[in-house]
């Protein structure tokens, strides 16, 4: 089979998914073919495996119009890696291409793995353990290297990072800059905290560790923790604010549709197999495994395509609560977008996969959430009140309930039988109530409530009911 010849205006007309294998010709005639998509920004950048002049190779394809800017950041910046002495891909070839775009090829390496898809193996491990600090820590040393040879990567993340049997890669240098001296200490306190904003919140109280390895690593000083987590705050702020923003539009990660009747989004990456379900929900919802049956709301574990999730209806119950519903976000919005919050913040929560309103215009009514399901016991069934909670339990409600407190989260519904225990970790399900608080006090007010629904689950004098009393953060 022929591969199909393809040049710039047509990878950019191709949008999201192009298919290949493809081949694109280079200004001196070479042909270079593209074999897997690795990532796609649709009309502007493809970057895959490939093969040229009989090799494995990465190719970066910049297709926009106008993408010559890009594509000399790209060079110029893995020029100042090597400058610099830091490890990256060596540039094998760089050209324009037919169409009016650029490429650029760098080596490929078929046995590298980036550190984020290594922290997926370790992000629920306990923060500062071993098995996480070992794939954290070369992250730190490189940062530490490249702050004191003047040199930043400003689109800081662990996927950046790749490591191979010997060495860790740096990556992307589009988005690397020079500051031509070491890093003064605002400046290397922005960028690591830049990075370590992206950890799951409960790693704040490892920050000292952090700092430390980064310090012991020839890091700069000059800067302290308080300083640090300022940092990871204001980075971690902007991500939420971010994340929650493409969570309700069209973009990569997400797949929205509006209409004058309905809006949905749904995670990109899950949209074909959720296809039918989100067609028609109730019919998905009247098939599956009825949990709950009420005024309010409709929720059912549902089997689609081998996978099992759950859909949460939320239902009209008279005409007035229509009328009340009309101009307010639905609960599930509210949800969905907690949901993500949660998710960001590394703590354990069913994924929220989709996401549906039905409307007239501006006007909402009905709504559904799809979210994974969570296969865990109940903290009611999972633990006794006669004694105190296994210690892997009682970690992870000590761990769980301090994150929320630093983070001024409030629940809003904490009955035993919305905290699961799965997988070494206690999961929140039902987010209708849940909030980020701005204000501490009001913070205080509603955590003061949500530890007095905790607390009732188990009687008060109870072994559970006193260690609990102990161990939650104060009211």
């Amino acid at each position: 089979m022929s591969v199909p010849l393809i040049d710039a205006a047509g990878l950019r007309a191709a949008g999201r998914a192009p298919a290949v294998p493809f081949v694109i010709t280079l200004a001196d005639g070479q042909l270079l073919t593209m074999l897997r998509l690795l990532r796609v920004l649709p009309g502007k950048r493809i970057v895959g495996e490939a093969e040229f002049g009989g090799a494995r190779v990465l190719a970066k394809l910049f297709v926009a119009n106008g993408s010559e800017r890009h594509w000399q950041q790209e060079r110029a910046g893995i020029a100042l890696l090597h400058g610099a002495g830091v490890p990256t891909p060596e540039i094998l070839a760089a050209s324009a291409v037919a169409g009016g775009g650029h490429v650029l090829l760098t080596a490929f390496h078929a046995e590298a793995e980036s550190l984020a898809t290594a922290w997926s193996d370790v992000r629920d491990c306990a923060a500062g353990s071993d098995g996480a600090m070992k794939v954290l820590s070369p992250a730190l040393i490189m940062l530490a290297r490249m702050h004191q040879a003047g040199v930043v990567q400003e689109d800081l993340h662990l996927g950046n990072f790749l490591r191979t049997a010997d060495r860790l890669l740096v990556i992307d240098g589009d988005s690397v800059k020079d500051f031509g001296r070491p890093l003064a200490a605002a400046e290397a306190a922005d960028n690591l905290g830049m990075l370590l904003a992206q950890l799951p919140a409960a790693w704040d109280v490892a920050r000292s560790t952090l700092l430390a390895n980064y310090r012991e690593a020839g890091g700069i000083s000059g800067f302290d923790e308080v300083q640090l987590q300022a940092v990871i705050d204001k980075v971690r702020d902007w991500r939420l604010k971010d994340f929650l923003g493409k969570s309700v539009r069209d973009c990569s990660l997400f797949s929205v549709e509006r209409n004058a009747t309905r809006f949905s989004s749904v995670w990109r990456e899950s949209a074909d197999w959720l296809g039918p379900l989100l067609h028609d929900p109730d019919v998905a919802l009247e098939k599956g495994v009825r949990l709950k049956s009420g005024n309010t709301c409709t929720v059912a574990r549902v089997q689609v395509d081998e996978r099992e999730v759950v859909i949460k209806r939320y239902n009209l119950k008279s005409v007035g609560h229509a009328l009340s519903r009309f101009w307010r976000p639905s609960r599930a919005w509210h949800s969905w977008r907690e949901a993500h919050r949660l998710g960001l913040f590394g703590v354990a929560t069913p994924t929220p996969l989709a996401l549906i309103e039905e409307r007239l215009g501006p006007m909402r009514r009905r709504a559904w959430l799809v979210t994974e399901c969570c296969p865990g016991l109940s903290l009611s069934d999972h633990l006794s009140a006669d004694q105190e909670p296994p210690a892997a339990e009682a970690s992870a409600i000590a761990t769980l309930f301090a994150t929320l407190h630093r983070l001024k989260i409030s629940h809003g519904d904490l009955k035993a039988t919305n905290l699961l225990w799965h997988a070494g970790r206690i999961w929140l399900i039902d987010l209708d109530a849940t909030t980020q608080h701005r204000s501490a006090a009001a913070y205080r007010k509603a955590w003061r409530r949500d530890r007095e629904r905790l607390l009732r689950n188990w009687p008060e004098n109870s072994v559970l009911g006193r260690w609990l009393q102990a161990k939650l953060p104060p009211a």
